[in-house]
């Protein structure tokens, strides 16, 4: 998640428990003769802390501060060494080199050795509940999956089924964050411990062995590459949505949609949010200004309704205009809007790109050598050129025989082959994001 300074706004627990809607009794931390000592809570309370996303089951959104640490990851602990098959890394969907996809990286937590195979089965169904939706279900051949697998000593997670129910697992995940129930918190070192295991970490997304519906967003920037971390309860069907709207942060750089009630408005001084879903303008202004999303204004959105503007976003219910009533940055179960689905798109191919090939870029060929490019967004167009001259002849072929390639002049002279890709998809209308949907790989070849 990205966020920008807030004024006077101060999330504190019962504004948090409030977007949530609902109010536990005053929080007694999870206690058992073998919980975590006074020390280690109070070293993960007072340490370094990540401000968080917090997923209520009717779908609505709201924030929390918490420790980067988890109380319950100790390392005097029992069962915390490494076991047979921890930090196994196993593809559940490989489309090719990860220089040139998105990977995601998926990481367990309180799965025992004899759990593996459960792990891998919610790991992958996650994957197909992100992967169901738009834009993603369009462009799945732009993603490598994987998942990394941790062992822990017991079964669950702590906080499932009640608060004083302690459990021993590797990332030391636990419900009852912050005495909020459903936000799932972690250990970001240990995440990151594990998540460098994998080829590439564009995703993190850490997987419970719980059925209890619950997770938190992680506004975090790793040194490996990944902006961010979704937690998620690997046996509840709707937990998916929580990634689905994380992502729209890592990848789509787009701001929440939510605001509060009762908080101040949006002060001017702080000038126009750089995020591509919210703005100080109306849709008149933006229409005016050619600034935003202006060039969805009228259209029917995949979220319902039009995009136009609609007051209330970025956490300010006054000052601030977000493009449709209510897409998956509001609230989960929903759909992303227009301008949503074109962030997320150009974040894509921000890692991944549309033309690739199993011959290396630059890699000396004759006339007797065949040539493949591979496409992997269905619908991108293919062109060749050879010395900056089209070759209309091969356009859209992704296998080339160099014999079929005139090359003048004599033997020996070299000439440079050009393949360009591009994703001509209508759902990104800006140029400039457009620029970033063409791939060119080029070869000399010789006779």
């Amino acid at each position: 998640m990205r966020y920008r300074r807030f004024g006077s706004i101060v999330l504190t627990g019962a504004l948090a428990l409030a977007a949530l809607g609902t109010a536990p009794a005053a929080f007694a931390r999870p206690v058992a003769a073998e919980g975590p000592s006074a020390a280690a809570v109070a070293a993960a309370a007072g340490g370094s802390r990540h401000r968080v996303e917090v997923f209520a089951e009717d779908g609505s959104i709201g924030r929390a501060t918490v420790p980067a640490a988890s109380p319950y990851l100790t390392g005097d602990r029992p069962g915390l060494a490494p076991a047979a098959g921890d930090g196994e890394v196993t593809p559940i969907l490989r489309s090719g080199d990860s220089a040139g996809k998105v990977d995601v990286v998926v990481i367990g937590d309180g799965y025992t050795a004899a759990e593996q195979e459960k792990f891998h089965a919610d790991a992958v169904a996650k994957w197909q509940e992100l992967s169901a939706v738009e834009p993603y279900a369009g462009y799945r051949n732009l993603f490598n999956v994987w998942a990394v697998a941790t062992v822990s000593a017991e079964s669950g997670i702590t906080g499932d089924p009640d608060r004083v129910t302690v459990r021993n697992t590797a990332l030391g995940s636990y419900f009852w964050c912050e005495d909020i129930e459903r936000l799932l918190c972690v250990d970001t070192k240990a995440v990151e411990n594990y998540a460098v295991k994998a080829p590439q970490a564009d995703l993190v997304l850490v997987v419970a062995n719980t059925a209890k519906y619950g997770g938190a967003g992680y506004n975090v920037a790793s040194p490996l590459g990944y902006d961010g971390i979704a937690t998620v309860a690997g046996g509840n069907p709707k937990a998916g949505q929580i990634a689905v709207h994380e992502t729209g942060h890592s990848l789509g750089k787009l701001a929440d949609e939510y605001f509060y009630d009762g908080s101040d408005t949006y002060p001017a001084g702080e000038g126009e949010p750089s995020e591509p879903n919210i703005s100080m303008y109306t849709a008149d202004r933006l229409a005016h200004d050619h600034a935003k999303w202006y060039r969805w204004i009228g259209r029917t959105s995949p979220d319902g309704g039009v995009v136009g503007s609609y007051e209330g976003g970025g956490y300010y219910p006054k000052g601030l205009y977000r493009p449709t009533e209510n897409s998956i940055m509001r609230s989960l179960g929903r759909e992303f809007n227009l301008p949503g689905r074109e962030a997320m798109i150009a974040g894509f191919y921000r890692h991944a790109v549309p033309l690739t090939s199993p011959t290396p870029a630059g890699t000396p060929l004759t006339r007797t050598d065949r040539l493949t490019v591979d496409l992997p967004v269905a619908g991108t167009t293919l062109s060749w050129s050879l010395d900056g001259r089209t070759l209309p002849q091969l356009r859209g072929r992704t296998t080339v025989d160099l014999r079929t390639v005139p090359l003048p002049g004599p033997r020996g002279r070299a000439h440079t082959l050009t393949a360009t890709a591009t994703d001509p998809t209508p759902a990104v209308l800006d140029p400039a994001l457009r620029a970033g949907l063409t791939a060119t790989l080029s070869w000399p070849v010789t006779r």
